[in-house]
C-alpha cells in the first residue's frame, strides 16, 4: 500500500483491492480490522501532527518512518472512526525538493491511527529526509539514515543509547542535547513510558491514574510524545527500540505482573500495552502484535562493523528468583531453567552472535549483566533479582559461548538502573584473574530517579567488584559512542538538572576498548 501512486490512487477512486488494504485487510494483521469508510477530504480541530514523526529500524535499503494523526492526542486521539488517507516523501534534501520514494498510507482507527511505512528501495549508507500530509496540514520533516551495505566496513559509526524518561521525576533537556549530536542512530533501551498514576509534587504530572486499557496505554504513550525535545531527537535520526518493564508493569515477568492482579486481567493488560507501544514506535510490521505476543528481539547490522542484537527481556523470562528484591542468592538463581530470554531467543542470540562477521558485536538489552555485590562487606553476596544477577545459568551459558566461539568485541548496552557504570565481563565474576571477555556499558536515565541515599552504599561496594570500573548515581543523560574498525569510544553524557530546561550537558568519563582487547581503559 505504501508505493501506490497518490495521483492513481485517487484517480482509480480507491478500487475495491486498495480500498480493502487500507480498511486493514493486510496479510498477517492481526489486530481485528473492521470495516471503515474513508476519510477523503480530512479537516481538523487541531493540528493533526500533534505527535511528530520518527524513524526506525534501519536496514541498508528500507527504514521505517513513522507518524500518528491525533489532533487531541490526551484524550483519544481526536479522530473519527474513519479510515484517512496519509500522503509519504521520501527525499534527498531537507527542502523535500528531491523526492525518490512517496505514496500514500492508510491510517486506521484499530492502530489508533498510526502509519507505519517500510520505505524501501533505498541506498545504502545515506541520508534521507521525509514528512507526511494529510488534507492541507504537513508533518514536521524528519531526518534518516540507511544501515551500510552488507559486506562493507566502514571506518565510523557514532550512536547514543537512552533509557528510562520518567515525565513525572523530570524534564527531556537530555534530548534536546542528543539531538544536537552528530549521531547516525539512538538506540531506547526501555522504559519509554511510566504505568504510574500522578505524583504529588512532581515537576509534572502524568495524565489520569496508573494506566490499565488500551486507551489508557494511548493517552500516555501521547503525553510523552507531546514533548518538544524528544520530538526533535526522533526527528534528528533512526532509532532502535526495545522495551523493558515500565512499558506495561514495573518488573513484570512474563505473564506474571509485580502485585496481586488476576491472570486474566493481567493478560489484557500485556495485550493493551504492547499494541499501544506497537502504535507508537517505528516497527515494522514482523512486529505487530499477535494477540499478547509481540516479536521485539531483532538483529541489525552495519555493514562489517556492527551488529546489534536486540533483545527482549521480560516477555519470555521467568519469575524473578528469591522473591524478587536484592538480596542473597537462594537455589533458584541458579537454576539451569531459569531464562531472560526463553530457550528460542536465547539460540537466536547464540546463532547470530556465531555467525556475525561485524568487527563489534553488541548486545543490546535491558538489566545489568555483570554480575554486582552490593554488600559492603565481601560476604554474603546481595545481588538485584531483576537483573542477570538472578539468572546466572543463562549469564554463564551466554559468557562461555563468547569466550569459546571467541565472538569479536563482545559489548553489551544496558539501561534500567538509572545510574552509569562500567564492567568487564569476566568468564568468573569471583576470580578477579578469572579471564576478561567483553565488556558492559550500562547508561543512566533520561530523566528517572536514582535514590541519593543509595550511591553511598554502591560506592561503599564498590571494592568486592573489581571487574567494575565505574559507577554514577548522581547525574542524568545519554551514553554516546562513536566505533571505528580499530577503537570504541563510550562517552557519558550528562546534564546539568533534569529540573532546568536550559541545563547544560558535559561529557562525565570516557572511556575507549581497543579491538581484540576486552574491556574498557579509561579514556
Amino acid at each position: 500500500m505504501e508505493f501506490i501512486n497518490y495521483n492513481r490512487l485517487l484517480a482509480n477512486k480507491y478500487k475495491r483491492r486498495n480500498f480493502l488494504l487500507g480498511a486493514g485487510f493486510l496479510t498477517g494483521l492481526t489486530i481485528t480490522s473492521q470495516w471503515h469508510p474513508v476519510l477523503a477530504d480530512p479537516r481538523f480541530s487541531a493540528y493533526p501532527f500533534s505527535l511528530g514523526v520518527a524513524s526506525g529500524d534501519p536496514l541498508p535499503d528500507s527504514v521505517v518512518i513513522w507518524t500518528r494523526l491525533a489532533p487531541n492526542p490526551l484524550i483519544g486521539g481526536g479522530m473519527p472512526v474513519k479510515n484517512v488517507p496519509v500522503r509519504w516523501q521520501v527525499a534527498l534534501d531537507e527542502k523535500m525538493r528531491r523526492v525518490v520514494r512517496r505514496g500514500v498510507a492508510m491510517a486506521t482507527p484499530e492502530l489508533g491511527h498510526s502509519v507505519h511505512v517500510d520505505v524501501r528501495g533505498l541506498d545504502p549508507e545515506r541520508w534521507y529526509w521525509y514528512r507526511f500530509q494529510v488534507g492541507r496540514e504537513f508533518s514536521p520533516i524528519g531526518r534518516t539514515r540507511t544501515a551500510p551495505a552488507l559486506y562493507t566496513l566502514p571506518q565510523k559509526l557514532n550512536f547514543a543509547f537512552v533509557s528510562c524518561q520518567d515525565w513525572q521525576n523530570g524534564f527531556y533537556t537530555a534530548f534536546r542535547h542528543l539531538a544536537e549530536e552528530n549521531l547516525d542512530l539512538v538506540v531506547h533501551l526501555g522504559d519509554y513510558i511510566y504505568e504510574y498514576g500522578p505524583r504529588q509534587g512532581a515537576p509534572r504530572q502524568h495524565n489520569g491514574p496508573e494506566i490499565i486499557t488500551l486507551d489508557d496505554y494511548r493517552n500516555r504513550h501521547a503525553l510523552y510524545k507531546t514533548d518538544p525535545n524528544l520530538q526533535a531527537a526522533h526527528a534528528a535520526c533512526p532509532w532502535i527500540f526495545t522495551w523493558d518493564d515500565h512499558e506495561v508493569d514495573n518488573n513484570y515477568a512474563n505473564l506474571i505482573p509485580e502485585d496481586d492482579q488476576t491472570l486474566s486481567d493481567f493478560t489484557q493488560r500485556r495485550i493493551n500495552a504492547y499494541q499501544a507501544y506497537y502504535e507508537h514506535m517505528p516497527l515494522r510490521r514482523s512486529s505487530l502484535p499477535n494477540g499478547l505476543d509481540m516479536l521485539l528481539y531483532r538483529r541489525f547490522t552495519f555493514g562489517n562493523l556492527a551488529e546489534f542484537n536486540v533483545l527482549d527481556t521480560r516477555q519470555y523470562r521467568t519469575n524473578q528468583p528469591c522473591d524478587d528484591g536484592l538480596k542473597p542468592r537462594c537455589a533458584d538463581a541458579l537454576d539451569d531453567k531459569g531464562t531472560m530470554t526463553g530457550s528460542e531467543q536465547e539460540q537466536w542470540l547464540l546463532t547470530g552472535l556465531d555467525q556475525s562477521r561485524s568487527r563489534w558485536n553488541i548486545i543490546a538489552q535491558q538489566t545489568m549483566f555483570a554480575q554486582y555485590n552490593f554488600n559492603t562487606n565481601p560476604s554474603p553476596g546481595v545481588f538485584n533479582m531483576d537483573q542477570w544477577d538472578g539468572y546466572v545459568a543463562q549469564r554463564n551459558r551466554l559468557l562461555n559461548f563468547l569466550n569459546d566461539r571467541r565472538v569479536s568485541n563482545p559489548v553489551v548496552i544496558t539501561g534500567d538502573i538509572h545510574s552509569s557504570w562500567v564492567h568487564d565481563l569476566k568468564l568468573d565474576f569471583d576470580n578477579p584473574n578469572s579471564a576478561t571477555i567483553g565488556t558492559e556499558f550500562v547508561g543512566t536515565s533520561i530523566s528517572s530517579d536514582f535514590p541519593v541515599q543509595f550511591i553511598a552504599p554502591v560506592q561503599a561496594s564498590l571494592p568486592n567488584n573489581p571487574h567494575t570500573k565505574f559507577f554514577d548515581g548522581a547525574f542524568r543523560g545519554y551514553v554516546r559512542c562513536q566505533l571505528t574498525p580499530t577503537l570504541w569510544q563510550t562517552d557519558y553524557r550528562i546534564v546539568s538538572s533534569i529540573l532546568d530546561l536550559n541545563a547544560s550537558v558535559r561529557t562525565l568519563a570516557s572511556f575507549v576498548v581497543q579491538n581484540g582487547q576486552p574491556g574498557a581503559l579509561v579514556n
